[in-house]
């Protein structure tokens, strides 16, 4: 046993996640949106925080590229502030190694939000399958099963490459970017999500329907 295993230990607070709740009024949950980059997903993300706060609904949105500002920096803009060990120990990049940290820790930061009684909207390619079930696994531990809602955000790789508003399919087609999701990487589907939108075929409002209806199918908010 290492010296941390023996020192680390969990401390339960005095406020319990059922207080919580009650205060805010809803439960506490993870609305977990992956797919394709330039399916849509931050938009209908952000259609659905909008709308769940004009109902008065606690809620906390965690983007994809936003947590790589900060959380989840890549090594170069560690740099600004650490020395070359640091940023390449701490940083993440793209490979699948780094994917894979890179969603661990938001699972544990989206934990900790539901925790406190949330609704955790995320945002994520998270492309690999295994890496969503851990984090469905870990929140529905620490909670209760139906706590993580995945919402596959579906639209052909076609439709997402003609939109490209970031430029990185071009990049990716030029060979200027590597390992990038659809190209030359994998993207592993959703085998059964909670929720699957078209976004292809219908408009960001009309999908937030769909995901504020579902919440209260499953009685999540009033």
């Amino acid at each position: 046993m290492t010296q941390e295993e023996v020192h680390v230990v969990w401390h339960r607070q005095a406020v319990s996640r059922d207080e919580r709740e009650k205060l805010n009024g809803h439960r506490g949950c993870v609305l977990w949106f992956t797919g394709l980059s330039g399916c849509g997903k931050s938009t209908v993300a952000n259609v659905v925080d909008h709308r769940l706060h004009q109902l008065g609904v606690h809620t906390f949105l965690l983007d994809g590229d936003n947590v790589r500002h900060g959380l989840n920096a890549s090594p170069a803009i560690l740099q600004a502030d650490h020395d070359i060990e640091f940023s390449q120990r701490f940083g993440l990049g793209f490979s699948s190694q780094d994917r894979e940290e890179n969603i661990r820790r938001i699972g544990s930061v989206a934990e900790l939000f539901a925790s406190a009684g949330l609704i955790t909207i995320t945002a994520f390619v998270s492309p690999y399958r295994r890496d969503r079930d851990a984090v469905r696994r870990r929140i529905e531990q620490s909670g209760s099963q139906g706590d993580f809602l995945e919402i596959f955000v579906d639209a052909p790789l076609e439709v997402c490459e003609s939109r490209d508003p970031k430029g990185l399919y071009k990049k990716a087609r030029a060979g200027e970017l590597k390992n990038f999701t659809g190209i030359d990487d994998a993207y592993e589907e959703p085998e059964r999500p909670e929720l699957r939108l078209a976004s292809a075929e219908q408009t960001p409002e009309t999908l937030a329907d769909q995901v504020i209806g579902y919440l209260r199918q499953t009685h999540k908010i009033p």
